[in-house]
């Protein structure tokens, strides 16, 4: 459903030396640097996945969404979604899309709701009764009802974001793009939306890409991941395969009867490539298991000091992916 291959895009930026000086010289001689922004993306996505397109904030993710919905031209590289160009043939593509971006929205600002769907309806061309049934649809799984006649400025953030969900998928599209679309929400508003996600991915089969800091969603949506940083893959598989590859730091955390035997428990100079964190009468110990054994930190630990309680605890994805951003794993696969 979605291709991509090496996919660029360079921007240009302007250099401004220091002073009043620099600035007038910016202004009537600029001097320019290319960046980056998107570096040789290759990746194709199925019909029906929900594919999670992460990284950190100006990893490249925003620039190749815009890429992908026509909305930019890619420096180099091609891009077919459903076998259309979004660049060259954009009146056609955008009636195959949905697309909702967390911090704007579609929807008309004084307008009713209700009436702005109507006003959707056209634009999509969609037939009366289909239209009827598809709102009935988005009325259960998104909840609309309460609010569906309010003016949109009055609505709350998460009343917003599900009216902006809905108004994406009215027309039907086979591809829909996400991006943060929990952003800022509170549990329950969240815990409507993936829900939603689900409902529309399992019932219609629409492919779905999602950007998203909340690792939640990853874990809860996403069939397969997609990480880059600064432009560029650095991984892509399922959650399983992120686990497996990259998932070897676990933690154990034990319970002290007194608090003050932590000072007895040097675990560094006992064993190599191990971290802890000591908070009043517990010790996290963080550990690569490929390393060290688990059995050999608990009898260690055991032959020392009385224990009241010990957990271990595996890696999640959230773990794993707040790694990946703060460059531990990849620049140095050896930090814990």
């Amino acid at each position: 459903m979605i291709e991509v291959h090496d996919l660029n895009k360079t921007f240009k930026k302007v250099v401004k030396e220091k002073g009043l000086a620099g600035s007038f010289k910016s202004l009537f001689n600029p001097q320019t640097v290319d960046f980056e922004a998107v570096k040789n993306l290759t990746f194709n996505v199925p019909k029906g996945q929900v594919f999670g397109f992460i990284g950190a904030n100006g990893a490249g993710k925003s620039t190749t969404i815009k890429m992908l919905t026509g909305i930019l031209t890619p420096t180099s590289g091609k891009c077919t979604i459903n076998g259309f160009n979004p660049q060259k043939d954009r009146k056609k593509y955008v009636q195959e899309i949905g697309v909702v971006f967390g911090q704007r929205t579609q929807l008309w600002w004084d307008l009713p709701l209700q009436e702005t769907y109507s006003v959707l309806k056209e634009v999509y061309q969609v037939p009366d009764k289909e239209f009827r049934t598809r709102m009935g649809f988005l009325n259960e799984i998104l909840d609309l009802n309460d609010f569906i006649n309010d003016p949109v400025r009055t609505l709350s953030l998460g009343q917003r974001m599900r009216a902006d969900i809905a108004a994406s998928l009215l027309h039907r599209p086979k591809v829909l793009f996400l991006d943060e679309p929990t952003i800022g929400l509170d549990v329950s508003v969240k815990d409507k939306i993936r829900k939603a996600i689900t409902a529309i991915n399992q019932e219609e089969k629409t492919t779905i890409l999602l950007t998203t800091h909340d690792l939640k969603d990853i874990e809860l949506l996403c069939q397969r991941i997609y990480l880059i940083d600064h432009g560029e893959k650095i991984f892509d598989g399922s959650i399983e395969e992120l686990k497996k590859q990259y998932g070897k730091i676990h933690e154990v955390v034990f319970k002290l009867e007194n608090k003050n035997d932590s000072s007895i428990l040097d675990y560094q100079k006992k064993f190599s490539n191990i971290d802890t964190a000591v908070a009043e009468d517990t010790i996290h110990v963080y550990f690569d298991a490929t390393k060290v054994p688990l059995p050999n930190i608990i009898k260690y630990t055991l032959d020392r000091v009385p224990i009241v309680d010990v957990a271990v605890k595996d890696p999640d994805v959230e773990d794993i992916v707040r790694r990946f951003i703060r460059r531990e794993i990849g620049n140095d696969s050896e930090k814990v």
